[in-house]
């Protein structure tokens, strides 16, 4: 099953995707259950819920869905966590060692949008890039996690993101800045739906990213040098993890930043996807600088 977000930004319902052997998609609202897919739906057992209902055949169809904006299938997360270099070949590219120990950062949560909305270059930006990740959402508090064991009870599913980069923001002079590079509006896309972790594979999953449609990315997340588990487990010895936040894990080699492909200009159109989370499309505007009066 797909948890997802339908509607106006703002004004999204949830509902689930459904995917019989038939081939004929179908919505259903998830109302019934829940006024939206957030770090309360996911801790209290929403996603047993839902199933169980599906099953018992209690969820309205939804009408029209199809034709619906998908927003990110999870509100608003408290936190969002990146990780960076988190491929060996990704290092290598940027120029780095394979890290010995996951490279941990944030990015506020404004940034989430919907898996196909417009994306904003910044006004000034001349170095904004694309980067497929394996999305981790997490379905219960995490905090000083004794064992990896206990990290993967807390993951509840998986999404497709795109982590949008700025890297003249990002990595000036010797220490660098990640969050100025990784906090600009729009710049993580979400989805486009929720995957439960019982559904899929996360550590075999392919990811794969392209740009006026020409390829980019090709690797697998079992290329991971930290696994999905590993990361929250990592993360809950720094911080407190709670439903509904997401931990970015990385993304694979071929992005701009390699030198090989030039960086994303308005107009351009960028397309992501990871294996059974489904596809994403962004095309590129030039954001307005304010005017003070």
């Amino acid at each position: 099953m797909k948890i997802m977000r339908l509607g106006e930004s703002g004004s999204e319902q949830p509902a689930v995707l459904v995917s019989p052997a038939d081939g004929i998609d179908r919505y259903f609202s998830l109302l019934p259950l829940a006024a939206d897919v957030d770090g309360e739906f996911l801790a209290g057992g929403g996603l047993d819920r839902v199933r169980d209902a599906l099953e018992a055949g209690e969820l309205p169809v939804l009408a029209g869905a199809a034709a619906l904006r998908v927003g990110s299938p999870v509100a608003r997360p408290g936190s969002v966590v990146g990780i960076g270099m988190n491929y060996a070949a990704h290092a290598a590219e940027s120029g780095a060692e394979p890290p010995t120990v996951p490279v941990v950062f944030l990015k506020p949560s404004n940034t989430v949008t919907g898996p196909c909305d417009p994306a904003p270059l910044p006004p000034h930006s001349t170095q904004y890039d694309w980067e497929v990740e394996l999305g981790i959402v997490i379905g219960s508090e995490a905090s000083y996690l004794g064992s990896v064991d206990e990290a993967s009870k807390c993951i509840a599913g998986y999404v497709t993101a795109n982590d949008f980069s700025e890297r003249e923001y990002q990595l000036p002079g010797a220490a660098g800045q990640w969050t100025k590079g990784k906090s600009l509006p729009g710049s993580t896309p979400l989805g486009p739906w929720l995957v439960p972790a019982g559904e899929i594979d996360g550590g075999n999953l392919r990811l794969r990213s392209w740009v006026n449609g020409e390829p980019r990315q090709d690797s697998s997340s079992s290329e991971l040098i930290f696994d999905a588990p590993s990361l929250v487990h990592h993360c809950s010895q720094y911080m407190r993890l709670e439903p509904g936040d997401v931990i970015l894990t990385g993304t694979p080699q071929g992005v701009a930043l390699s030198g090989r492909f030039p960086y994303l200009q308005p107009g351009d159109v960028v397309e992501v996807e990871v294996d059974g989370l489904g596809r994403q499309r962004q095309e590129l505007f030039r954001a307005r600088a304010a005017v003070r009066a």
